[in-house]
């Protein structure tokens, strides 16, 4: 099934949650789902939340999120388990898993999968660009999906927002600025140590891994002290010298979570995003 998107709609939007797995643990994850009110069916994408791999939830990016269904894009934003909960690779298993299952699920919700990408803010950016690069990787393909056993985990785009493109060098940053929090969020994430080189994007392209290199969006913030624009461009300079397809688009007088604050540069991290979907969808249909 094809569908005309039109980034410029305005349309109503409802929104619902459901239930898309429960965690050894017995955490259940949901699924919030931003639903387009219209005729459809609506390309489908998946939002992949940050929190420094330690903490947030489904609801952390749920302006953008709404501002893209209401565009006309079918936006379910899912949780994922935190570090406390269990270590890498336990939420890359949550996203592959959730994009598995949302492929099987999104017609319920006038949404069409044959097209789905993933949206992911700073640690969900990580994750995001972990999952294109590695969709059928063993470590994260192994919660069953009864439903639907055949269907894969690969995307058709990936849209960031300040990704975390290179784990290692932003955790000798945060020591080297005696950020201490930071430090602790990575190492609880990355268990054991050796894991910060085997799941670095970065190093992934360093060692010629063979990998899937989806056409990848990043937005980086000028200002960010966080993840440090050098390394993002660095990080886009292997994607690309791999061959694959990646627009950089630096956000002037931007810090790292820029868009948690409404204004100018909000509303064109929305419209690039919006924009970056369409030539997707278009390339995609054509």
């Amino acid at each position: 099934m094809k569908t005309v998107y039109d980034p410029a709609s305005q349309l109503k939007v409802s929104v619902s949650e459901v239930e898309y797995r429960t965690t050894s643990a017995g955490r259940k994850l949901m699924a919030r789902i931003y639903q387009p009110q219209g005729t459809g069916p609506f390309p489908t994408l998946i939002d992949l939340h940050g929190g420094a791999w330690n903490s947030k939830d489904r609801f952390a990016n749920e302006p953008m999120d709404r501002a893209l269904a209401a565009s006309g894009l079918l936006v379910v934003a899912i949780d994922l388990t935190l570090a406390a909960e269990a270590p890498y690779p336990a939420s890359l298993q949550d996203a592959n898993f959730g994009v598995r299952w949302l492929k099987s699920q999104a017609g319920q919700w006038n949404g069409i999968a044959d097209s789905l990408g993933v949206l992911g803010s700073s640690t969900g950016g990580h994750i995001a660009e972990l999952l294109g690069m590695r969709p059928n990787h063993p470590l994260y393909n192994t919660l069953p999906l009864q439903c639907a056993p055949s269907i894969d985990a690969c995307v058709a785009y990936i849209a960031t927002r300040s990704p975390i493109s290179d784990p290692h060098a932003r955790f000798l940053h945060a020591q080297k600025m005696g950020r201490a929090p930071m430090v602790q969020f990575t190492r609880n994430w990355f268990t054991p140590w050796d894991t910060i080189m085997e799941a670095n994007p970065q190093e992934i392209l360093n060692r010629g891994e063979k990998v899937v290199l989806p056409p990848l969006l990043i937005m980086q913030g000028e200002l960010d002290d966080n993840v440090q624009p050098a390394l993002q461009e660095k990080f886009v300079n292997a994607y690309r010298a791999a061959g694959g397809n990646i627009q950089y688009q630096l956000f002037e007088g931007c810090e790292h979570e820029w868009i948690a604050t409404p204004g100018p540069q909000t509303d064109r991290a929305i419209d690039l995003v919006k924009s970056f979907i369409s030539t997707q969808l278009k390339r995609l249909t054509a």
